[in-house]
């Protein structure tokens, strides 16, 4: 079973296999439908879903000028308001990007590289980078709780963004190519707003997150038959929308107990990609 023409690995698909490469297998190269739901309460679910992406949206129309004022009017929602007035109070663009004349920023921002002769793309809620050279990615994680950091260390959004915006990202940069060194991703949680996770970057990472990245998608091009097994860890079934296909229980998981409630703002496919939107394309 190859991959689809023209397919793009992404921090989600890539995420999907390491997780359960037999939930790669259902979405992307068989195309399943969602048979379940993935956490119960099943309305409140999909609430904070709307609230996450709702507010992604605030954030982006604040990136192209919109008032404040107007931003919060539109706000229906008092625990989104909640969020917003945390934003407003905390102002983590300028605290993690700084405010300085030249600095190159922009919202929603689509990225894409090569890696072992495939396509990989990511979509950043803020990017910023400064004259000095200096690059900060920003990404809001509008889930119930603060996640740990080591939860967050282990998630391949935080091997992806940093190592694309090294590899595609020169052209930002006065066509320099970015110091590994002068990346930091910073995690901001609308629902912790005075703790947020930094993670700084280096040669070192650029250099492991290269060979984890192309072994891993070499590693899924060439799966066949038996190369999807389902996860040993049953415990990620319960929130899994596929569970029903491998006899995994039909009962969803509580919503308070997804940890991996990681982007209740974000899609199971977290790029809707427009080619005429992405930056740059190095392979």
């Amino acid at each position: 079973m190859t991959l689809p023409p023209g397919f793009q690995f992404s921090q989600a698909s890539l995420q999907d296999y390491v997780d359960c490469p037999r939930r790669f297998q259902l979405r992307y190269l068989l195309a399943l439908q969602w048979p379940a739901v993935q956490a119960e309460p099943v309305e409140e679910h999909e609430q904070r879903m709307v609230l996450g992406q709702a507010f992604h949206r605030m954030v982006q129309q604040r990136l192209v000028g919109l008032p404040e004022e107007a931003i919060a009017r539109a706000a229906s929602n008092a625990e989104l308001l909640r969020w917003w007035q945390s934003f407003l109070a905390y102002r983590p663009i300028t605290a993690f990007c700084g405010d300085q004349p030249g600095t190159w920023m922009r919202g929603e921002y689509m990225l894409a590289g090569g890696v072992g002769g495939h396509r990989l793309v990511a979509k950043y809620d803020v990017l910023s980078v400064a004259a000095t050279g200096q690059v900060t990615i920003l990404d809001w994680k509008t889930s119930t709780k603060r996640t740990p950091d080591d939860a967050l260390r282990e998630r391949l959004q935080t091997r992806v963004y940093p190592f694309l915006a090294v590899q595609a990202g020169a052209h930002l940069n006065g066509d320099r190519p970015i110091d590994p060194s002068h990346v930091t991703l910073v995690y901001w949680f609308p629902e912790a707003p005075g703790s947020p996770a930094r993670i700084a970057y280096g040669p070192e990472q650029y250099a492991a997150d290269h060979r984890y990245l192309t072994d891993l998608i070499g590693l899924i091009a060439l799966a066949e038959g038996d190369g999807f097994p389902m996860t040993q860890d049953e415990s990620r079934c319960r929130f899994c929308v596929y569970r029903s296909y491998c006899d995994r229980g039909s009962t969803a998981g509580r919503l308070d107990e997804l940890i991996a409630a990681w982007d209740l703002g974000a899609a199971p496919e977290d790029i809707d990609l427009d080619f005429e939107q992405i930056g740059e394309i190095a392979f």
